[in-house]
């Protein structure tokens, strides 16, 4: 996969609990192109959502290579790392993580306001335009506990996106939706990677989920296979 955007070369993840070595990660290589939309597919324990977190710069791999665009990771200073967190991964979470007293319009700018120091009138004008296009032009104005939970991880969304990252890493996002209203978020990424060339990451135990993937590699015991 010549030009993958991710590559990764044995990577593996211990924890040291006393003097128990816990091998969570046990040589995960593999690679994803950009504009690809992936699943990571497991049960809980298998390693997925450590996976996940080492592939957004929430963790670090105990040895390997994680290539991002064709760079070392592991070489990134922790100013280049967070900066590469902020602006060039997006994060959507089962749980939302959206802030109670806030609108979902602040809640979207939030990272604009600490990340790159983007003008407060230019903050809002592309917040307004992202949750316009997930669909919530009309609920911009609304506090999370006025929004369902659909509409919720709308704002969960454009908050991802509205940085323009390049990747979307979305750990298990319809764990808290009906089967219809998850449907509908599930069509919302599968516009956002074929109109716009995002590259989706999907974190899930569901098949369900997995099956509007591209492609589908199962973590089973640390490992990847698929």
């Amino acid at each position: 996969m010549p030009g993958a955007l991710i590559e990764l070369e044995d990577l593996r993840k211990t924890y040291r609990l006393g003097d128990v070595a816990l091998e969570v990660l046990r040589g995960i290589s593999l690679r994803v192109a950009a504009g690809d939309m992936l699943a990571l597919m497991g049960a809980s324990g298998s390693g997925k959502s450590t996976l996940m977190n080492i592939l957004g710069f929430l963790d670090t791999p105990t040895s390997g290579r994680y290539l991002l665009a064709g760079e070392d990771v592991s070489r990134l200073s922790r100013d280049a790392r967070a900066d590469a967190r902020n602006n060039r991964i997006g994060f959507v979470f089962q749980s939302f993580n959206l802030l109670p007293r806030m609108s979902a319009l602040r809640n979207v700018m939030l990272p604009l306001e600490y990340g790159r120091g983007v003008p407060a009138r230019g903050a809002r004008q592309r917040a307004e335009a992202m949750l316009e296009r997930v669909g919530l032009a009309d609920r911009m104005g609304h506090q999370p506990s006025q929004l369902s939970g659909g509409q919720q991880q709308r704002v969960a969304i454009a908050r991802a996106l509205v940085n323009r990252p390049s990747i979307l890493f979305a750990d298990e996002p319809t764990g808290n939706l009906d089967s219809r209203t998850g449907a509908e978020v599930l069509e919302l990424f599968r516009r956002l990677n074929e109109e716009e060339g995002l590259t989706v990451v999907l974190v899930t135990h569901d098949a369900g989920v997995s099956a509007h993937a591209r492609r589908v590699v199962h973590i089973r015991d640390g490992l990847a296979c698929g």
